[in-house]
């Protein structure tokens, strides 16, 4: 398995940023529309580990689609786990997993994101652009709440 860990300081609080990703995820099409064409629960709830989401969005410039669990949600440690079970991604990986996770502390929050992964095969690339997609959200979603 690889897996790739990024990390970035945001100015808007921590504790709305995880609150978006667990029962909000839908909202973020709003925030980062450039990125985030849209978000639907398919099974489930939001905020519920089991629930299914399918996801579209642009990456590399292309139109894409992803359909995730949401894998495990931990509170206390403001993450959420999405495993990646239909979509594009699943061309080039045999298993995806995204974690967002907020670290608060006073005025500092450290938004990291976790992309652990199997590829198809060698000639797959790490997900690089994928990370600086996620960080690209993390941004946009940022801006947004800074208005």
């Amino acid at each position: 398995m690889g897996k790739m860990v990024a990390q970035t300081e945001i100015k808007s609080d921590g504790d709305v940023f995880h609150e978006i990703f667990r029962h909000r995820p839908h909202h973020i099409k709003n925030m980062s529309p450039g990125n985030i064409q849209g978000c639907d629960i398919h099974e489930g709830e939001w905020g519920t580990v089991g629930s299914v989401i399918f996801w579209n969005y642009t990456h590399d410039g292309k139109e894409k689609v992803a359909k995730e669990i949401i894998e495990a949600i931990d509170e206390e440690k403001k993450s959420v786990t999405f495993k990646v079970i239909e979509g594009d991604l699943t061309k080039l990986y045999k298993t995806f997993i995204i974690t967002v996770h907020v670290d608060t502390k006073g005025q500092n929050n450290l938004v990291t994101w976790t992309l652990e992964f199997e590829k198809l095969n060698e000639g797959v690339e790490d997900p690089n652009t994928l990370m600086d997609f996620c960080l690209a959200v993390t941004k946009d979603i940022e801006a947004h709440h800074l208005k």
